[in-house]
């Protein structure tokens, strides 16, 4: 089955509007569970839309510092289902050389959950993993970032059906779009296209991730992990994932939309940027209709 086909299903709703009804079948993005196992031992359940599950559990572990390299990775096996799609819903991965720390692994997912843990604390899991600043040599000019939007949603063809998908997509240096993973979770399109890198065998640290919703924490800490110089939303950051850009040196632009961006962390990648100007402090609301509402 292919990744549209097992992505989408169908509905029969009716539409309001102006005071007359009408019927039709829609299209919705699929959402079902994925057990993530290292051998027989559950790791992880995410709420995914399936398709591209061997990325998705591929950069799970990579990201959350389960394996360093895809080398440890030794097999991946998940059923065809044979009809019983609870079947397709389990993915086992084989590793080699790497043990599993429980308390590690609880430790990390506590400290990326919206569970009301203090920034320094979130901050302080990520540095002692060991993270390395991402390339301090990369640049990029600004004009280039202003192409991006416009690739990421002509390419978003599960979004176009259904209204109902984030996406992740990867950059490199002359702008190119390699490729771009949807799913309905924000993490999971960034792990699906961290993993496509790994399972590639490609290195990010001279290329760009673009999301299509907000930069939070988790997708900072991400990006981070798999060596991203640049990450760029279409709506806004958060104050931790600011925070956290700014420690470790990855440039953070938000509200990318057209010829109009900010920056909230590493300006001096962007080339002939002349930070020496400011004016009044501005809000969400003065960026006018344009921007969508974070989320």
């Amino acid at each position: 089955m292919t990744f549209f086909a097992c992505s989408l299903e169908s509905a029969v709703v009716f539409e309001w509007q102006n005071g007359v009804v009408r019927q039709f079948e829609d299209s919705l993005a699929t959402e079902e569970p994925l057990e993530i196992r290292v051998g027989r031992t559950p790791i992880s359940v995410t709420m995914r839309t399936p398709g591209h599950d061997a990325e998705l559990a591929t950069g799970f572990l990579y990201t959350e510092g389960l394996i360093q390299s895809p080398n440890q990775i030794i097999s991946i096996h998940q059923s065809s289902g044979g009809g019983d799609q609870k079947a397709c819903n389990s993915i086992a991965i084989g590793l080699a050389g790497v043990q599993i720390d429980r308390g590690v692994l609880q430790r990390n997912f506590y400290a990326t959950s919206s569970c009301g843990i203090c920034g320094k604390a979130s901050i302080d899991s990520v540095m002692t993993r060991g993270i390395k600043p991402p390339n301090t040599n990369f640049r990029v000019n600004p004009e280039l970032l202003c192409t991006f939007p416009e690739k990421l949603q002509s390419a978003q063809t599960i979004f176009g059906r259904t209204g109902g998908l984030h996406a992740a997509a990867i950059f490199n240096s002359q702008g190119d779009l390699l490729a771009i993973r949807e799913d309905v979770g924000r993490h999971n399109a960034v792990d699906k296209i961290v993993g496509w890198a790994m399972l590639q065998g490609r290195t990010l640290s001279e290329d760009m991730m673009m999301v299509s919703g907000r930069g939070g924490f988790e997708i900072i800490q991400k990006a981070l992990v798999a060596g991203l110089p640049l990450v760029a939303s279409v709506s806004a950051p958060s104050s931790l994932a600011v925070q956290l850009s700014r420690e470790f040196g990855l440039t953070l632009v938000g509200f990318l939309r057209g010829r109009r961006f900010v920056v909230y962390a590493g300006e001096k990648r962007l080339r002939n940027m002349d930070t020496g100007k400011h004016s009044e402090p501005r809000t969400f609301a003065s960026f006018g209709e344009s921007f969508p509402p974070p989320g």
